[in-house]
């Protein structure tokens, strides 16, 4: 059951706008994450959910995705996340905030692996504005932003196929077919 799920769990970049999420559904894909094992059972992390249509494109506008495929501007209008669940670093709990990029991974995998049980997509985005995405959620200034998951209803076919002449590069063929190689378990294992 896990193995489906984590192959069903892509990094998706679109959605069906339709589809909204409530806060009790974020607030039950944090849940899992929150009982995830933590470095140090320190525990920093708090979580802004967005579902509100202007908290959400507010912080879409300060967020850049698929940076292998630019000339897409993914996601495209009429396909745009539904919500977002930003993780921030309470500096009040724990100052140095790469010491804990290990755990924010984890939280983050955990959420998107939950989202893909529950039928949802995410995008994990590292790549944003954070003064912009902190104005766009009006938090404390110790809170501070260390990843972005957009969640939606995917409605993009996203394909794993085996990488041809080590190319790792995500492509979209002209059905706009989203396909992401990964190497094979044979060239991983030592």
């Amino acid at each position: 059951m896990l193995k489906d799920v984590v192959v069903k769990n892509r990094s998706y970049r679109g959605f069906d706008e339709s589809v909204k999420q409530t806060k009790e559904e974020l607030m039950a894909l944090v849940d899992h994450a929150r009982q995830m094992p933590a470095m140090k059972n320190a525990q920093p992390f708090k979580y802004f959910l967005a579902t509100d249509p202007e908290t959400v494109a507010a912080i879409q506008s300060h967020t850049k995705w698929a940076g292998l495929l630019p000339e897409l501007g993914l996601p495209v209008p009429g396909t745009r996340p539904t919500s977002f669940i930003v993780i921030l670093q309470d500096t009040e709990i724990e100052p140095v905030l790469a010491q804990f990029m290990t755990d924010s991974g984890i939280a983050s995998a955990t959420i998107t692996l939950a989202a893909a049980e529950a039928g949802l997509g995410c995008c994990m985005i590292h790549n944003y504005g954070a003064t912009g995405v902190l104005e766009a959620i009006k938090t404390p200034k110790h809170l501070k932003p260390i990843m972005v998951i957009a969640v939606g209803k995917p409605i993009e076919d996203v394909r794993m196929v085996e990488i041809v002449d080590g190319k790792t590069a995500y492509y979209r063929d002209e059905n706009n077919v989203h396909y992401v190689p990964k190497r094979p378990l044979s060239e991983i294992i030592l």
